[in-house]
């Protein structure tokens, strides 16, 4: 085959970046349905939610520690380990956990609403807590976007007859939004210096010595269904590992900017994995509320960085 046929058949990295990206977001989307899964409901429960957050986390770390063993890494310094226990905390602990038992309460299709805000809420944590600045809309969109999770919260806990229309449950999954908020935002800051990859499997690393014991304790005493374990075996696999592989190189290879923009799908592929997974039904509603808050997730982001300063501005300031 000659040279320019090889060059049409090859795949330009942005293209790759791009697809690997979209499956990165797969992978992180299932997680809603499988972690339903793993868990069960309060009415059939599965395995525990402490479980489930243990042992996923466990085995992920297990693979990492195998990861820097055979790519000889450096381990982290005493202030770059302070930011990977920070994102430790949200991420491999805080986020699963609240999730877990929120997920127990409602289904995977409510809960994609909720957490459609992840990456507005890490854009606040990291404008607060990294001092960045923000336009005045991006602050709008975050109001809004709340605005709508609120109004779907109130509306979904007045049709299940639940006190005062608010769910406990969604209140979990607000905070499960924050904390993997904080966890994203810290383990950012030490990205540029240790690699992507690396920092989610120093994260899984040292949660290990919580996670082993945790997972030993926690293990089911009573029959489990092995839909449960395939759940759990994905949510270690998948979600917590290979995932931020696919999602980090997409990242680099297709630019941040263009790649980051298939979070907005992510919630579109939880609500119709749940339909084969679990068995749930389209909700227009949910569908509804899904697309107003990706929209504002999309206008926040475009809005989340302060405006450019012109070039006489930069002129001036140079003067």
């Amino acid at each position: 085959m000659s040279s320019p046929s090889r060059a049409k058949l090859s795949m330009k990295p942005e293209t790759l970046g791009m697809w690997l990206g979209v499956l990165g977001v797969f992978m992180f989307a299932i997680t809603l349905p499988m972690t339903r899964l793993a868990t069960g409901t309060t009415e059939a429960p599965q395995l525990s939610p402490w479980f489930v957050t243990f042992a996923r986390a466990a085995l992920a770390g297990t693979l990492s520690a195998i990861f820097l063993l055979v790519t000889r890494s450096p381990r982290p310094s005493a202030s770059q380990a302070r930011s990977l226990g920070m994102a430790m905390l949200g991420n491999a602990i805080g986020f699963p956990l609240l999730l877990g038992f929120a997920l127990r309460s409602v289904n995977a299709s409510h809960a994609a609403v909720i957490t459609a805000l992840l990456p507005l809420a890490t854009a606040a944590v990291a404008a607060l807590v990294l001092h960045q600045r923000a336009r005045l809309g991006f602050w709008l969109c975050a109001v809004a976007g709340s605005a709508l999770v609120l109004v779907f919260s109130l509306l979904r806990g007045h049709d299940a007859a639940s006190p005062f229309g608010l769910a406990w449950a969604d209140l979990l999954l607000v905070g499960a939004v924050m904390a993997a908020s904080v966890g994203y935002v810290f383990g950012a800051q030490v990205t540029p210096a240790l690699g992507a990859e690396r920092v989610i499997c120093w994260v899984c690393v040292m949660a290990l010595p919580i996670t082993l014991p945790g997972t030993w304790l926690n293990w089911p005493t009573q029959a489990v269904q092995a839909s449960a374990w395939g759940g759990l075996l994905y949510v270690g696999l998948f979600s917590m590992w290979i995932g931020f592989f696919a999602w980090y190189r997409g990242l680099a290879m297709g630019g941040a900017l263009r790649v980051s923009q298939t979070q907005l799908l992510q919630p579109f592929f939880s609500i119709l994995a749940a339909v084969p997974l679990l068995g749930e039904s389209l909700d227009m509603v949910t569908v509804g509320f899904a697309l107003a808050v990706v929209a504002t997730v999309f206008a926040g982001k475009r809005l989340s960085q302060a405006p450019t300063p012109s070039p006489v501005h930069r002129l001036e300031k140079a003067a």
